[in-house]
């Protein structure tokens, strides 16, 4: 059945820039003031305080600890706040047992349309400290999350303006979810549009097994994703790769120049066990090692 995106743009009034006052948060930081300007969205700065496992050792020591954590997020906040001058936008520190329980009720607070965040991008044992929020988040998520990781630090340029968008897509309608965002964000930035489906490792390159269908009909099916009244300064590019998924998309990414990859990924229902419209691994690893901001969609 051919799908084609609907061109209708995305309205992102509400974004949601989770900061922990470090060095990956304040990479974040330009990509939520320019989204914010392209979009005419409010930014809402939401701080969470999670309580250290020593904290509550002794009533006295609580008590000076919640007080010195509250006074130290404060100070960080209001140099946050000084960031986004000449924005409309709003703070706020929250004390919570756990980052998705305040995130969850900011969201519907102030009717999130997307979240911004940064992550250290640790994978193997160091993978809890991700956050381990940042895997979390963009898996329970009903709106959109702008994750930035460590890598992107050494490459932003053009002041986070998007020129080339990756869209990955396995046409799986978790994956086309997203869609409508690569294309809105590639209208907004006047920015090209590089469609990309990757076809699992081949057993030699001589033999490929078959796929169901041609690299020509693949082909065929990324072109008519998008409609012929999308707003695009130019023809999107269809690229079909063999090889493994995380591998082949972060490969692509450079290839492309590209500075934003766009893809969807399933509703984990509360059990982080559940895998994206990739192999489970495969969204984090992008996430964490890619060049460029990855929005994930949930579809």
């Amino acid at each position: 059945m051919k799908t084609t995106i609907k061109c209708t743009r995305i309205a992102l009034k509400n974004i949601l820039f989770l900061t922990d006052f470090s060095e990956p948060s304040e990479a974040a930081l330009p990509f939520a003031t320019a989204i914010a300007r392209e979009f005419g969205a409010m930014i809402h700065v939401l701080h969470v305080l999670i309580p250290a496992p020593y904290t509550y050792m002794t009533p006295d020591t609580a008590a000076i600890t919640i007080k010195a954590q509250e006074e130290s997020a404060q100070v960080e906040m209001q140099r946050v706040d000084s960031q986004f001058a000449g924005l409309p936008h709003e703070v706020a520190v929250v004390r919570s047992a756990g980052i998705w329980s305040a995130l969850q009720k900011a969201i519907s607070d102030c009717n999130a349309d997307m979240i911004v965040l940064g992550t250290h991008g640790r994978t193997g044992v160091q993978k809890v400290l991700l956050g381990s929020a940042a895997e979390e988040i963009f898996r329970r998520a009903r709106v959109p999350v702008l994750t930035i990781g460590p890598s992107v630090r050494k490459n932003i340029r053009n002041g986070a303006h998007f020129n080339r968008v990756l869209f990955a897509t396995d046409f799986t309608s978790e994956s086309l979810a997203a869609a409508p965002y690569a294309v809105s964000f590639a209208e907004e930035n006047q920015a090209r549009l590089v469609l990309l489906n990757v076809i699992p490792h081949p057993r030699s390159e001589a033999n490929p097994p078959s796929i169901g269908h041609s690299v020509a009909d693949v082909m065929h099916q990324l072109y008519g994703l998008v409609s012929k009244d999308a707003e695009l300064w130019c023809r999107p590019e269809a690229v079909v790769e063999y090889g493994d998924a995380a591998e082949r998309i972060l490969e692509a990414t450079i290839e492309r120049g590209a500075d934003l990859i766009v893809m969807g990924v399933r509703n984990a229902a509360g059990r982080l066990t559940v895998a994206t419209h990739f192999e489970r691994s495969v969204a984090h690893k992008i996430v964490a090692h890619a060049t460029c901001p990855v929005l994930t969609v949930r579809g």
